[in-house]
């Protein structure tokens, strides 16, 4: 892919910032080795707590100005064979403080090592233990959104869809970055060629061929290891989907936001122009990303105020009235 694609914001930051060869052992040994030693990023405003009681782990944001009862589970990315829930340190510290919201981010274990369904019954935990927090945590079980980004979405997108069959308290709506949500773009070769930037198909196809522990694009697949492979997707919640529009994952995000809104489900699709996988974390300081986010969570902020059953009374979320940036971004087929 050319770098005159990308938009002119984002190419400077691109250039500085390292792709993964994730699928050669190594390189997997080393980043992992890094993201070990990575150490805690905070905002002042919010508090950072690690619970020990809670496994694989979570880690909780509490912003000190705290002006609901609602909740986000956040869940990371890494391509299912990478990532650490510290990573997203900066964006749940943020969002923690400009929603006021707690913010719970889940840890999981990593395929090969844990294919299907280890990473999702770590986020299943992850859910579980917030719910049977909440009280602790000042937390209305009733009003909590899951989030993720990359792997971290479409891991978020399959915890959703989980939760709605099993019944019981569910999620009052999916919040999507860039989420990896269809194996089934792994196996077009032709999507080798194109060289999308920071996460392209031969390590998409790495990913989704670890987790699954067969061949991606195969017939049939384990229920939820693949939310786009879901036939009936009616009765699911709220979701906001943003992804770039020269991101690998452009077209599954446009199809699942498609395929919500047919199925009756409020599904919002934000596509950012010019804009590579991942850019709101490795370019967070253009105005891009702070147009993106903010977007993102005047979204989410609106949907934790309004909960299962009508208006919150008490989420005043100061990003719902924050500017779109429509000169930097346009919608389809949906609205934000």
């Amino acid at each position: 892919m050319k770098l005159s694609r990308v938009a002119p914001e984002l190419r400077g930051p691109l250039l500085r910032s390292p792709e993964i060869p994730v699928r050669l052992p190594w390189a997997l040994r080393f980043t992992r080795f890094l993201m070990h030693r990575m150490d805690a990023r905070h905002l002042p405003g919010v508090t950072l707590e690690l619970p020990e009681e809670a496994a694989p782990g979570v880690r909780v944001y509490r912003p000190e100005e705290r002006r609901s009862d609602a909740a986000l589970l956040w869940i990371h990315g890494g391509g299912l064979v990478i990532g650490r829930a510290a990573q997203d340190d900066p964006l749940c510290n943020a969002t923690a403080l400009e929603l006021g919201v707690t913010v719970v981010s889940a840890e999981y274990r990593l395929a090969p090592e844990h294919p299907y369904p280890v990473a999702l019954n770590d986020c299943h935990a992850a859910w579980t233990w917030l719910r049977e927090n909440a009280g602790s945590l000042g937390v209305d079980p009733s009003r909590v959104a899951v989030g993720g980004q990359s792997a971290g979405g479409g891991l978020a997108a399959a915890l959703v869809q989980r939760l709605h069959d099993e019944g019981g308290t569910r999620p009052v709506a999916q919040w999507l970055l860039s989420p990896m949500l269809d194996d089934r773009t792994a196996a077009r070769r032709d999507l080798d060629k194109v060289g999308h930037y920071m996460w392209n198909n031969k390590a998409n196809r790495f990913g989704w061929r670890s987790y699954l522990a067969t061949a991606p694009g195969s017939s049939a697949v384990p229920r939820y290891a693949v939310p786009a492979r879901r036939e009936d997707l009616s009765g699911l919640p709220p979701a906001w989907i943003g992804v770039g529009d020269i991101d690998l994952f452009h077209e599954e995000s446009r199809e699942y936001g498609r395929r919500l809104r047919e199925a009756g489900v409020d599904a919002a699709f934000h596509s950012v122009p010019g804009a590579p996988h991942g850019f709101e974390s490795w370019a967070p300081g253009t105005g891009i990303a702070g147009d993106y986010l903010a977007t993102a969570r005047a979204w989410l902020g609106r949907a934790l105020a309004q909960g299962p059953d009508g208006p919150g009374l008490r989420t005043c979320a100061r990003s719902a009235d924050s500017p779109d940036g429509e000169h930097r971004r346009h919608e389809e087929d949906g609205t934000t």
